[in-house]
């Protein structure tokens, strides 16, 4: 039996759990909800059909050597849970996620920024090897190549400052987006302060 994303669905990292069937030999596959809310969706493949689970603890079962798609039905949470208490205490807590604000057509920090940056190191330092993703944003005042190159300086600028407090250079990725993902929609020349910013995912 194979398991692989449904990308159509998938709005964020899919979680399963994959065991095997205690009453008869063969496999099951659980979905898990993720835990930002968002929907997810995997597809359940046996040779001789599949089933796609996109509901949480949905459940698939392939039996060895039966014939026919995977059966698919509902697991009882707490039960999963209790059965599964070793993989789920494995489970790498959820991502965090902090946004910093800049001053306008600015590389420095809002002073309020200052005070989530340092909450933002202290959630990385707690994390030992995990990774941090910095991504940095503009409002729509200048040209979109002027807003890409401010928002990777911006994005990189936070780099430093995780580096530079010892994290592996190799663990943290800094990208810009310019004003193409803007958290407050405006119309083009529109300096607005929410959409000059840097978000921090710390996972």
């Amino acid at each position: 039996m194979t398991v692989r994303r449904l990308t159509s669905l998938l709005a964020g990292l899919i979680t399963t759990l994959i065991l095997a069937a205690c009453s008869t030999p063969g496999t099951r596959v659980v979905l898990l909800p993720q835990p930002d809310g968002k929907p997810s969706a995997v597809i359940v493949t046996t040779e001789d059909g599949e089933e796609t689970l996109s509901e949480p603890f949905q459940r698939a079962t392939a039996k060895a050597h039966a014939r026919g798609a995977p059966i698919v039905d509902k697991a009882d949470p707490a039960r999963v849970e209790t059965e599964n208490k070793a993989l789920f205490e494995l489970m790498p807590p959820p991502p965090q996620r902090f946004t910093l604000y800049f001053e306008a057509n600015e590389t420095a920090l809002t002073a309020a920024s200052q005070r989530v940056l340092n909450e933002a190191l202290a959630a990385a330092q707690a994390r030992s090897g995990g990774e941090i993703v910095v991504t940095g944003h503009t409002d729509t005042v200048g040209t979109v190549a002027h807003n890409d190159e401010l928002s990777r300086v911006r994005a990189s600028l936070v780099r430093q400052i995780f580096v530079d407090k010892g994290f592996q250079p190799n663990h943290v990725e800094a990208v810009g987006r310019g004003e193409r993902e803007l958290a407050v929609q405006t119309g083009d020349e529109v300096p607005e302060p929410r959409n000059r910013r840097v978000t921090i995912e710390v996972r």
